[in-house]
């Protein structure tokens, strides 16, 4: 990546991309392509084209997937970003951080510097799973008994 996008920004960014791409891919399509009870009959009826029975009958269907997809990404994303900064950055950021201060031995500041990232990894998780739960309190997953 750095060949090609350099040391700055754009590498790191080329490396969080490639990451969270497939799993995002992946989940998308399986919920696209799965024909569960949730309004996959009723479209024949209405002889809709086939982007409203995309948009009105697979896409909400597969909102819990592409959640799903964003919660895994949501981390991902965060290990890509510290990973991709260990190796030769100007960017002063978290994965910096951490390769400069192991080299001082000063191991408070790594501590630290990890335990913002896990919190960091665990309020992005917390805020798309709040959303999910908004957008699809309807799904039988997210149902109280």
């Amino acid at each position: 990546m750095v060949m090609w996008f350099g040391f700055d920004w754009q590498s790191k960014a080329a490396v969080v991309v490639i990451m969270t791409f497939f799993p995002m891919l992946v989940n998308t399509l399986t919920g696209i392509c799965l024909h569960g009870a949730y309004g996959t009959g009723s479209h024949v009826f209405l002889c809709l084209k086939l982007f409203a029975v995309s948009a009105f009958a697979r896409l909400p269907n597969a909102l819990p997937f592409i959640f799903n997809a964003l919660k895994i990404n949501s981390t991902l994303a965060l290990i890509g970003a510290i990973v991709a900064e260990f190796f030769g950055t100007p960017i002063v950021g978290m994965g910096f951080r951490i390769s400069i201060e192991v080299g001082r031995m000063n191991v408070d500041v790594v501590w630290a510097t990890i335990t913002v990232a896990a919190l960091s990894g665990s309020l992005f998780y917390a805020l798309i799973a709040l959303c999910e739960r908004r957008l699809t309190s309807w799904h039988p997953s997210l149902r109280k008994n």
